[in-house]
């Protein structure tokens, strides 16, 4: 068999530009000096914008609702970069004074429960009543990996083309609670930007919502039928932070089950102890299919908003809310400070080995790192 190569030939041309053999299919025409098809100042515009703008710059398209800023600011806010870490801090303080003026709306269940579809369909009932709603939608992280897919949009492909929604999905990387490390900052940019309603889907996962619930000012459980038996889904905890559980998926051969369901949640909702804000929570059921359920939900939200404000309870619960994330701030900065010192990580790695082989206990080697860390900041 002949070589493809043996095809591929420089053709010798006739002084009158014709080939002096038979041309085939593979025959390459011999070509034309053109111009450099960069364009250079398109370039040069292109590299620009690869560099972070001022703050100023950012906040000013905040303010006036350019999604895109809103965008390039939450990815500022949550790199885990030092460098970055001051043009965020300037970021959400500039954005704060226009923020607060949201309802806040926590949303969890576990995987499967259908948290994406039912946000779609809450999300473009509010949008189509004239409001503006932002999602917060925070992806599961893998612990090995740490790799998210991020395809929360793909879920919620009405709801993403909607001019008055926006969709902005984070991995929730090693933070517990389910949701992402700067889901706070996060929430007031999005009300900087004029957004009336933030809907914060954690990843949930069984570990502790107490980060969301700290966050926002309503918290809605979601559950299904058949995912296991009534008491299980009656453990207290999570239960005693829900301000309300919904029974999703309540259509066709399953609406029967649902309304089962959301009698036994009604009765043990009542056995949970009153809470500060003198709220009581109640038990639904929807479709996010159909839509059938949805308007009644956020009914009950607006309500107990009303019943919260009028109590001066919704103030008071974001003012402790406020509080929680400055001790949460500090907790955080104080140990990235810890892992990232320059002396700590060379200790750290002898610390751990020596841990490994039992050579020191696991207390005297956090006690010999936290004693160097701390002389190293008191000098």
């Amino acid at each position: 068999m002949r070589c493809l190569h043996e095809f591929i030939k420089f053709t010798p041309m006739k002084p009158n530009g014709k080939s002096s053999r038979k041309q085939s299919a593979l025959h390459e025409q011999p070509g034309v000096e053109r111009e450099n098809p960069v364009n250079h100042e398109l370039a040069g515009q292109l590299g620009q914008r690869r560099q972070l703008p001022d703050v100023k710059m950012l906040v000013r398209g905040i303010l006036e609702g350019d999604r895109a800023m809103l965008s390039r600011a939450i990815t500022v806010v949550e790199s885990a970069s030092h460098q970055h870490f001051k043009l965020a801090s300037q970021i959400v303080s500039s954005c704060l004074p226009h923020a607060g003026h949201s309802v806040r709306i926590g949303i969890t269940g576990v995987p499967g429960v259908g948290k994406s579809t039912f946000i779609e369909a809450l999300g473009t009932t509010l949008t189509q009543s004239g409001k503006k709603v932002a999602v917060l939608a925070v992806d599961p992280s893998s612990t090995i990996s740490h790799g998210s897919i991020l395809g929360d949009k793909t879920r919620m492909q009405d709801l993403v083309r909607d001019p008055n929604a926006y969709i902005r999905p984070s991995p929730s990387g090693e933070t517990l609670g389910g949701v992402a490390r700067k889901t706070r900052e996060a929430i007031i940019l999005c009300e900087a930007a004029g957004f009336d309603v933030i809907l914060i889907e954690t990843v949930g996962v069984g570990q502790s919502e107490t980060a969301v619930h700290s966050m926002t000012d309503f918290f809605l459980l979601l559950k299904i039928t058949g995912a296991g038996d009534e008491l299980q889904g009656i453990k207290r905890g999570i239960m005693e932070m829900a301000d309300a559980v919904v029974i999703n998926k309540a259509d066709g051969e399953n609406q029967k089950r649902a309304s089962l369901a959301k009698t036994e949640f009604n009765r043990a909702l009542h056995f949970f102890p009153p809470r500060e804000s003198g709220w009581q929570p109640v038990a639904l059921t929807c479709s996010s299919v159909t839509r059938e359920g949805i308007g009644e939900v956020w009914d009950t939200i607006e309500k107990y908003v009303g019943e919260a404000s009028a109590s001066d309870y919704f103030n008071h619960k974001r003012s402790e809310q406020n509080r929680y994330w400055m001790l949460e701030t500090i907790n955080s900065r104080l140990t990235s400070d810890f892992y990232s010192h320059p002396g700590i990580k060379e200790l750290l790695s002898r610390a751990t080995h020596d841990v490994g082989q039992g050579k020191i206990s696991p207390f005297a080697a956090a006690q010999m790192l936290l004693d160097a860390y701390l002389k190293d900041q008191s000098s």
